[in-house]
């Protein structure tokens, strides 16, 4: 797998990561959104330096110009509820991409340690011989990712994929990284140390869906 970590550089990106992470500026679910899909800009212009282009010629009031434009057939998939922030910020960059839309979820069974990945809702076109971009912002254990990627199978099999996220935990990368194939792109804007006993990343930032859109209802 080829690993973007774009916290390597120096970007604006670090200061809206800062932002979502800090306990006080979080408590704006409004700029908590915005600062997720400023993100996904950011992400997904990256991911774009990578993707194919074609010559095309465009007619301006004054004469032609010779432009390289974007040639692939983008399929845009979130993992619903925390995705949709993140979605949006790529389909601000890719206006003309087709959207799939899939709920993931940790059911947690007796042991309160343990879960397993839920899916239960999924809409999604054709991916065959397209570019399937997977966005979930939170890349903690790396299960939710493959089990959508896996969900998404009978609907084709995609030309290429890149996986988007905010924060990921090494562990997750790492799972990820054995799992998927080769040729796969993550593009990824912080990695953290570890995983807590929960699954949950740490230092990372809590539950990006209930900061986004607030607290759910157990069950």
């Amino acid at each position: 797998m080829h690993i973007h970590n774009l916290s390597n550089q120096n970007s604006i990106l670090n200061t809206f990561i800062s932002e979502i992470r800090n306990i006080d500026i979080q408590k704006d679910s409004m700029r908590f959104r915005r600062n997720i899909e400023r993100i996904g800009e950011i992400l997904g212009y990256e991911m774009s330096k990578n993707l194919s282009y074609k010559s095309a010629s465009i007619k301006t009031p004054l004469g032609t110009s010779t432009s390289n434009m974007l040639n692939n057939d983008i399929v845009l998939c979130s993992i619903l509820r925390a995705g949709v922030p993140l979605h949006n910020g790529l389909l601000n960059y890719f206006d003309t991409a087709e959207n799939a839309f899939i709920s993931a979820y940790r059911h947690h069974k007796h042991d309160p340690e343990s879960f397993e990945i839920i899916v239960e809702y999924l809409a999604c076109p054709n991916l065959e011989n397209k570019t399937l971009v997977l966005a979930d912002p939170m890349l903690a254990t790396g299960q939710s990712m493959l089990a959508t990627f896996e969900a998404l199978k009978p609907f084709g099999t995609p030309k290429e994929v890149h996986l988007i996220s905010i924060v990921g935990a090494q562990e997750g990368v790492d799972f990820i990284n054995e799992t998927f194939n080769e040729n796969t792109h993550l593009w990824i804007a912080a990695i953290d140390e570890k995983l807590n006993d929960k699954g949950y990343i740490v230092p990372g930032l809590g539950d990006a869906g209930d900061l986004a859109f607030g607290e759910k209802l157990q069950h």
